[in-house]
């Protein structure tokens, strides 16, 4: 867990209700990185709820994430600017470079991939982002030589370190 513990924040909420559900999984993920089995049980005991009812709150949006992010991020974007430019092609590209689906991280840890509504780069389009870099005007064939890239810095220890 990153640098607050679970119970620490759990503490803040001693007298938490249900309204208290959104804001205190958006505080653990936050602290863990994503929302872990334990932290969804450990969250419906403060607040007096099945962890099923945690749980389907929590897969409902999807700002809410269950497993740990790559060391390296993509973000694809499938706004109507994006998708009318192309990025259905860009994302099936980066699905098969990297033999993943959206949701999922490679074996190795090293990348992770999301696809998103809209990343307000619509002039940009169609956009991918890398730890929050932005690649504009991305083609199938770019694809390959942007992953390399992370990849490249990755292997030199230049990488995403959080």
């Amino acid at each position: 867990m990153g640098t607050e513990s679970l119970e620490k924040i759990l503490d803040r909420y001693q007298d938490a209700g249900r309204d208290q559900l959104i804001p205190l999984l958006q505080e653990v993920q936050e602290a863990e990185g994503f929302l872990s089995r334990e932290s969804i049980v450990s969250i419906g005991t403060r607040l007096n709820l099945p962890a099923s009812k945690v749980y389907g709150v929590a897969t409902f949006y999807n700002q809410f994430r269950f497993s740990a992010l790559g060391e390296n991020h993509i973000q694809v974007c499938r706004g109507t600017a994006c998708h009318v430019r192309g990025s259905a092609a860009v994302l099936d590209s980066i699905e098969k470079e990297l033999k993943i689906k959206p949701g999922q991280n490679t074996k190795d840890g090293e990348f992770s991939l999301e696809v998103v509504a809209c990343m307000g780069a619509c002039g940009l389009a169609p956009a991918m982002s890398v730890n929050g870099e932005y690649h504009a005007s991305v083609t199938p064939d770019s694809v390959k030589k942007i992953v390399d890239t992370y990849r490249k810095e990755s292997e030199n220890g230049n990488g995403k370190s959080d």
